[in-house]
């Protein structure tokens, strides 16, 4: 492994870890630039959870980092998220991915309250508590069309946030704001990330379900970077 210089030695980074494609390849991608040493689970009530939370234990040991897990109840019992209630979850055909209609249908389905910026409020605590100088998040372009607190423009008002409401000024980064899902998975292969260790599906099934659209955008981006192998594997 590449040794960081004093000056990443100094950079003391919390990844928000969900264990799907977007928080793992951004930890893989930082990981020679930030002394990332903490990993945040949450735990929201939603249907995914326990195979969200085995994921990120597998990840955060391949990667040697400390691993907390933050329940919040009181989140589930405000939110008619399909993600955390007995409502059906949203799917969409892979062709209407580009289809901003259809899948705001569903992004509005999966919507939580507030949680993005309640997982990074979390998160700086902790910085604030540590000295963490970085908090680093999964936010991607692609989903940033539907989805506005994965927008760049949601960074940078976080980020201003955070210089009145925390002492050590901690940085939210998205390495991976302006990515799509098949340049994402190029990163992550070019990272060898432990692709066979990913959960990044709505439902709770033994297997990832292939159908949500949150399936089906990894498994488009795959297949676009010719890993047939890596989508038998996982789905």
């Amino acid at each position: 492994m590449k040794k960081m210089n004093m000056s990443n030695l100094q950079k003391k980074g919390i990844i928000l870890l969900s264990g799907g494609l977007d928080s793992v390849v951004s930890l893989a991608v930082l990981k020679e630039e930030i002394n990332i040493k903490l990993a945040l689970t949450f735990n929201y009530g939603q249907k995914s959870f326990e195979n969200e939370l085995a994921a990120s234990k597998r990840i955060a040991d391949f990667y040697n980092l400390e691993h907390e897990v933050i329940n919040l109840d009181w989140l589930y019992k405000i939110s008619s998220s399909s993600l955390t209630t007995n409502s059906k979850l949203p799917t969409v055909k892979q062709e209407d991915l580009d289809n901003i209609k259809e899948t705001k249908k569903s992004a509005n389905s999966v919507w939580v309250p507030n949680r993005n910026a309640l997982f990074i409020n979390i998160a700086a605590c902790f910085a604030d508590s540590k000295n963490y100088t970085h908090i680093v998040i999964g936010a991607n372009k692609e989903e940033a069309r539907t989805f506005k607190d994965n927008s760049n423009e949601f960074i940078e008002a976080i980020n201003q946030s955070l210089k009145y409401s925390t002492n050590n000024v901690p940085s939210v980064i998205a390495p991976l704001a302006d990515f799509d899902k098949v340049q994402i998975v190029k990163k992550g292969i070019e990272h060898k990330i432990p692709f066979q260790y990913l959960y990044s599906c709505y439902s709770n099934g033994e297997k990832q379900c292939g159908e949500c659209e949150s399936c089906l955008r990894l498994k488009r981006a795959l297949e676009l970077n010719n890993r047939y192998d890596i989508i038998s594997n996982i789905f």
